[in-house]
């Protein structure tokens, strides 16, 4: 079977190694398995992710829908497959596309079809902000420490890991005084979790993964499935969109986006402000190492730059 996978995809995959190759290599049969086994048709795929191949899909009863197989490159990252899964269950379809069916083998989803995300629409960025966080709200609920996500003291000291040793392995290309900021922030965040303010939250909440659903709402695709405090969700928003930061005087539009960010979702804006800069150093660390050209320069750049703020 011939696959048309996005470049962003073929890039990290061919740039991971052995596993990366070895995912690459094995995707036309288990395409051709799960269209065989959950009876679908394909459509076309859609090409703008970077770690899953996305195609949409019609079952033989004439539903719908998208298949989805992630690319877990390691351990840790089958684990955000199935906190995932998770995700979508407890979710139920509220604030979130539906889960129709999954395969943990494969790590592949099948979901409901929705329309498409915000980049798409075009949004101006006040609105695309306003429209996540509205979303988000929707999305949020209280889950039980017994639900199988981490919890946002372990996601903090994640990353607190990943900035330290990502900037190692990748020559320090930014400033210690950013790691060392990313690190404190992301402490100060494991220490003040509360269970009490924890809800479900998605993770990964940008404009891109968020799709308007028909009816005049958006709902959420690719959640990893996290129990935290509300503030951690939006740091998503906060850490992207980073051109028209570098415009202009850096730190206080980051500091405005934090606050027009706390306001649409009734959250502290200094904590969204924690929580982005964390998220900014780690996206751009990761960017820097998946791809060639993918941004991670300005993510960090950004980052240099409030460090006064």
């Amino acid at each position: 079977m011939d696959i048309e996978l996005p470049a962003a995809v073929r890039e990290r995959a061919t740039r991971n190694g052995p596993e990366g190759r070895r995912w690459l290599a094995e995707m036309p049969d288990r395409v051709a398995d799960l269209t065989e086994r959950w009876r679908l048709t394909l459509g076309a795929p859609f090409l703008g992710g970077t770690a899953s191949f996305v195609v949409a899909a019609t079952t033989d009863l004439g539903t719908s829908c998208v298949l989805k197989i992630a690319m877990p490159l390691d351990m840790d990252e089958r684990d955000t497959f199935d906190r995932a899964v998770r995700a979508h269950v407890l979710a139920d379809g509220r604030g979130c596309a539906r889960l129709l069916a999954h395969d943990d083998a494969t790590a592949s989803m099948l979901l409901e079809r929705l329309g498409p995300n915000l980049a798409e629409l075009g949004l101006a960025l006040p609105d695309l902000l306003r429209t996540i966080a509205e979303t988000l709200r929707t999305f949020w609920r209280p889950v039980p420490a017994d639900a199988g996500l981490r919890s946002g003291a372990e996601q903090a000291a994640w990353l607190a890991r990943f900035v330290v040793t990502g900037w190692e392995a990748l020559g320090r290309p930014c400033e210690r005084e950013v790691i060392d900021r990313a690190v404190s922030y992301a402490e100060r965040r494991a220490a003040a979790f509360d269970p009490q303010r924890a809800v479900l939250v998605h993770g990964d909440a940008h404009g891109w993964n968020t799709l308007a659903a028909g009816d005049g709402t958006y709902r959420f695709v690719d959640p990893e499935g996290l129990r935290s405090e509300r503030e951690h969700d939006l740091a998503v928003p906060m850490r992207e969109y980073n051109e028209p930061l570098l415009r202009g005087d850096t730190a206080r539009l980051v500091r405005e986006r934090a606050a027009l960010l706390a306001a649409h979702a009734d959250a502290d804006a200094d904590l969204v402000w924690e929580w982005g800069f964390v998220e900014r150093v780690s996206t751009g660390l990761a960017n820097l190492h998946d791809f060639e050209g993918g941004g991670g320069g300005a993510f960090l750049e950004v980052a240099r730059r409030c460090l006064r703020a």
